[in-house]
């Protein structure tokens, strides 16, 4: 793999306050592609941090997962676009209806940006969860069986692409063809600590597997030395493919 192919793969999990996530992206910027700011940093922060980030040279997953009736995911979308965002998410658990109105949002943004859309990818099962959780609330088929359903789902609603587990991404490829997103969280290097994911993967083994971009926080917002261990992952996925 290319070295500019390996670093549009990783986006980076900001799961800090908002002065970490500046001093990460100033130590970042010209080197990373992507940051992934979720729930906890946009609520607290609201669009300025997403426009920050452009600002800084970043492409943006903003990792709000839309689940609502689809008035509101319409018009949630139209709003998390509008702040520059690259790459939305919503819960394939939503149905149909609510993920063609998350494009429908989105489409919206793009026309008053005059650009190109927000891309949009479904959740299939949270990597923090396993059988004994999907059983608690109700749903009795295996894990990969739920992803697969909501995967298809997804594809027949027009969405982009797909976050699973990396061990779901070797199907979710081959379901939704080359050029779907299959984003995986879950991904440690070696030796890493798993935190609170069930479901997890090496960098060079989630990419082999299928998946087109891996979210990685902690081993690298955590390091002593983040770009370094930014730089270590890209190594990685350099030399484990051609």
């Amino acid at each position: 793999m290319l070295e500019s192919d390996a670093r549009e793969r990783i986006m980076i999990a900001l799961d800090v306050d908002r002065d970490r996530a500046l001093e990460l992206g100033g130590a970042l910027a010209g080197r990373a592609r992507w940051v992934k700011i979720g729930m906890t940093l946009f609520y607290a922060e609201g669009p300025a941090i997403v426009r920050a980030f452009k600002d800084l040279g970043f492409k943006v997953f903003l990792d709000l997962k839309f689940h609502d009736i689809p008035h509101q995911v319409r018009g949630a979308a139209r709003s998390a676009a509008l702040t520059g965002a690259d790459l939305l998410t919503a819960h394939g658990l939503g149905s149909s209806a609510m993920l063609r109105a998350a494009l429908e949002g989105v489409t919206e943004a793009a026309e008053v940006l005059g650009g190109e859309r927000a891309r949009v990818i479904a959740i299939t099962v949270l990597t923090s969860m396993d059988q004994t959780a999907l059983t608690e609330i109700g749903i009795d088929r295996p894990v990969a069986d739920e992803a697969s359903a909501l995967a298809g789902l997804a594809r027949k609603s027009g969405i982009d692409g797909v976050v699973c587990s990396p061990m779901e991404a070797a199907a979710m490829r081959a379901a939704l063809g080359p050029s779907a997103f299959v984003v995986t969280p879950g991904v440690r290097p070696a030796g890493a600590d798993l935190g609170d994911q069930s479901r997890v993967s090496t960098p060079a083994s989630a990419i082999g597997a299928g998946a087109s971009h891996l979210v990685i926080g902690r081993p690298i917002t955590g390091a002593n030395d983040p770009l370094a261990a930014y730089e270590a992952i890209v190594n990685e996925l350099v030399e484990a493919r051609p």
